[in-house]
């Protein structure tokens, strides 16, 4: 019979044995651990989590409708016991889950889905996507050897640790040195320093001239050798930094002019916390990716592409193993995923996100009127961040806020940035933003 033989206060003990366990000097408990609060058994002390696993847990802990839901949970146990290879056994929990993501959570722009487990790898086959499709392109062209491989990217992107991705990813050098990378062209990222002042548009629009610029310039000295174009819709791991929707309008543009394809890296931003179950959602029509690779918490991680792929008619949505995976994801993933978007949809939270977000924005704001250690409160519904003067600050309040049972997420030099679950209520809000008030005269 299986049987827990670690205690709560051995766990890291026993993971530093053999793997490096520097996290949370916490052991996080899955069955007491409640709605908005992680429940620390090492410390015996229950957490407010602004923080679900870097944004990863939508619903928080131990969500009613999921621990009562029998169905759910004896098609989440046949798919743990099996873990069938989605590639090529098809089940109907599979297909249940593709069912119900098509209703809740895919727009009808982008009809082609890949499923995969993980951010990074959600991000090289959504450049593999757009490689073969450029390559192919250049063939029928005319050219005669492979050409189409570049990637444009920006200043303080994060797209992941894995292959491809490493020649993206420029936030931390320690995630990225000494690990071999492609030469793609990188441009800086017109951010918006907020409150957005007169005096702050005049120097963001000569920002966005210069990034697009720098992109036309890279598109010139690389002919017919950019495959796309790749940004978050708001640049999470960088320091929770946005951009105007007129600026994706104009990479739109840019990629439609130059044979390329615009990706989004939805991984951190989607499925509900901004508001809209997809972030570039609050961007209209005329900002709209041709692919758009998710994770963390869909649960699955993967990719949607949009019709401009079918451009090419051997594309790698209808080539036979020509992007492909075992498990395709998880089964396991999917189940717990149907159930989520399931609940999404019910509850609403995707407008509630929105709604707290908001009261989560004016709390910060008046919070900040009121002292000048804070600066720059921005956000989509949830999805909300502001600035300490510099990283020590920073640090200093996330661990303050850990000892007083409150998880707090830093981002970028000296970022904030608030990852809450979608069920998170203004009164939890009202307890965060005390005990920011309570730590600000320590710091």
């Amino acid at each position: 019979m299986y049987k827990m033989q670690v205690t709560p206060q051995n766990v890291q003990a026993t993971l530093s044995k053999h793997i490096l366990a520097d996290g949370f000097d916490l052991t996080f408990d899955m069955e007491k651990s409640q709605g908005v609060h992680i429940y620390d058994a090492k410390n015996n002390r229950t957490l407010l989590d602004f923080f679900t696993c870097f944004a990863s847990v939508p619903l928080g802990y131990n969500h009613p409708k999921m621990l009562n839901d029998e169905g759910f949970k004896k098609n989440l146990m046949l798919a743990a016991l099996t873990n069938p290879s989605n590639s090529d056994i098809y089940t109907e929990q599979y297909a249940q889950f593709v069912d119900t993501f098509s209703r809740v959570g895919i727009p009808d722009y982008l009809p082609h889905a890949f499923f995969i487990a993980g951010g990074s790898l959600a991000i090289e086959n959504a450049l593999k996507v757009a490689m073969d499709w450029k390559v192919q392109k250049n063939f029928a062209k005319g050219h005669t050897t492979e050409k189409g491989f570049k990637v444009i990217h920006f200043e303080n992107a994060f797209h992941g640790r894995s292959g491809y991705t490493l020649s993206l990813t420029n936030t931390q050098p320690v995630k990225t040195k000494w690990f071999a990378k492609f030469d793609w062209p990188r441009v800086s990222l017109p951010e918006i320093h907020f409150p957005l002042t007169d005096a702050n548009i005049g120097d963001l629009k000569d920002r966005e001239a210069k990034s697009i610029t720098q992109i036309k310039k890279a598109f010139a000295d690389n002919p017919d050798d950019v495959c796309a174009i790749i940004i978050e819709p708001v640049l999470s791991e960088g320091g929770d930094k946005h951009v105007r929707q007129e600026f994706l309008e104009q990479l739109r543009v840019l990629v439609d002019e130059n044979d390329a394809m615009l990706i989004y890296d939805e991984v951190q931003t989607g499925v509900g916390l901004s508001g809209k179950f997809w972030l570039h959602q609050h961007f209209g029509e005329n900002a709209r990716p041709d692919i758009l690779a998710f994770g963390k918490k869909m649960q699955v991680c993967g990719i949607l592409a949009g019709k401009k792929v079918d451009e090419v008619e051997n594309n790698v949505f209808r080539v036979s193993s020509r992007i492909n995976s075992t498990w395709g994801g998880s089964l396991v993933d999917m189940v717990r995923s149907s159930k989520i978007m399931e609940i999404i949809e019910e509850d609403g939270l995707c407008d509630k996100a929105a709604q707290t977000g908001e009261y989560l924005q004016t709390s910060l704001k008046n919070i900040a009127a009121k002292n000048n250690l804070i600066s720059n409160v921005r956000g989509k519904g949830l999805l909300t961040a502001f600035d300490f003067p510099d990283a020590n600050t920073r640090n200093t309040f996330i661990n303050i806020g850990l000892q007083n049972n409150i998880m707090y997420l830093g981002c970028g030099d000296r970022s904030i940035r608030f990852r809450p679950a979608l069920i998170m209520e203004k009164n939890h809000i009202d307890e965060g933003m005390n005990m920011l008030e309570e730590i600000l005269p320590q710091l």
